[in-house]
């Protein structure tokens, strides 16, 4: 739909898409799939008042009690019908109660519920217009990836995370060859999604620029256009052909290709924005337990494996995972949304948001539905 306009028709139709009503939001990872696709099996006033509690625990971070409720639903059900209720939702797992004279505060289980319910909210216009501004000015794949972690931060103020990740099928532009001398050859590529990537490449003899130029030349003549892996594959071929030896240009591409031309592997890019969001939160967490946060969210390949484990739905669907102790125990009490977004060129990009379990569930799925959407556009 969007992917085949060019990128002002899709910010023109975003802009008209905020007056259209709400739609349901593609929900997967942490959301039982049953739960999206049938109703709740608890009574629906059991479930009215459960989303209510969470909506209230979300706002105030304090366990909830029956009185709050009651006023929140402005007196259709007294104290004491709701107390029954949540000794029922009590015993059904979806609360538990921190002491006993406490109100209740929802599980996981109960945050799964809600988050089932869900709907996209249309975004207010000046975040529209921001999402078309941002991007319209971003000129490569990197940049619109890097400028999705700072969006994801400032209009959710949480934890904004973005990566790039390059795939074998990623095919080649162009690809320039400069002297650094001493024997060193800087090889920078440029890839069809406008990805660039270098590497010096440290020969056994000396050649010059001129020798540079042809080879240069040869490659993007023969292979723009190209996979990588194709381009190496074919490379490796020419070279073992009787005739290389007698062409001057495929003797001195040997000498580049043996010491791994192009053999620039997918690097992913990760962008992540906001941890500071997290200070004035109240996780539960000891002072050293905070430390091991931190120094996890510093890890580039635990986050890398983060997004994997959790954002596995098809290209465009949120992924909502509830709680992530299973990733590092310093963030049980911390949820994920995001998305895998297909790129051009055999680049797939992924952007989430990391926050608290008692964040605004249906603002930050909205921003990360439309920030998904317009990252995937090309600028005109």
């Amino acid at each position: 739909m969007a992917g085949e306009r060019s990128f002002g028709e899709f910010c023109n139709w975003l802009v008209l898409y905020q007056r259209k009503p709400y739609r349901r939001m593609e929900v997967g990872g942490g959301v039982p799939p049953e739960a999206m696709s049938r109703p709740s099996p608890e009574p629906s006033r059991n479930v009215e008042v459960l989303h209510s509690i969470v909506e209230e625990y979300i706002e105030t971070g304090e366990p909830v009690g029956s009185r709050t409720i009651s006023r929140r639903r402005s007196g259709s059900l007294s104290a004491a019908s709701i107390r029954n209720i949540m000794s029922d939702l009590c015993d059904d797992g979806y609360l538990a109660q921190p002491h006993t004279s406490a109100g209740r505060v929802p599980t996981e289980k109960a945050f799964r519920s809600y988050i089932a319910s869900l709907r996209t909210r249309r975004l207010p216009q000046l975040d529209a217009e921001r999402l078309r501004a941002e991007f319209s000015s971003a000129d490569t794949v990197e940049e619109r990836v890097e400028r999705s972690s700072h969006l994801l931060t400032e209009l959710t103020r949480n934890i904004g995370i973005a990566a790039a990740i390059p795939t074998s099928s990623q095919s080649l532009d162009q690809i320039e060859l400069i002297s650094l001398g001493d024997r060193r050859v800087l090889a920078v590529v440029v890839t069809c999604d406008r990805m660039v990537r270098n590497r010096v490449v440290v020969l056994d003899e000396q050649l010059k620029q001129d020798d540079l130029v042809s080879i240069r030349n040869y490659i993007n003549r023969e292979f723009s256009g190209w996979p990588l892996d194709r381009i190496r594959e074919e490379l490796g071929r020419r070279l073992e052909t009787e005739s290389a030896a007698y062409d001057e240009i495929l003797s001195r591409l040997n000498l580049l290709y043996g010491k791994g031309l192009l053999d620039i592997g997918p690097a992913p890019e990760l962008h992540m924005d906001g941890a500071s969001y997290l200070v004035g939160l109240d996780l539960h967490l000891t002072r050293e337990k905070m430390r091991e946060l931190f120094h996890a969210l510093e890890e580039k390949k635990r986050m890398l494996s983060l997004l994997d484990q959790f954002l596995e739905q098809g290209a465009g669907e949120v992924a909502v995972k509830i709680g992530l102790g299973e990733a590092h125990p310093s963030m049980r009490e911390l949820s994920l949304i995001g998305l895998s977004v297909a790129m051009p060129a055999g680049l797939a990009a992924k952007i989430a948001v990391l926050g608290p379990m008692r964040m605004n569930y249906v603002r930050v799925m909205s921003v990360v539905f439309y920030v998904g959407q317009a990252i995937r556009q090309t600028p005109d």
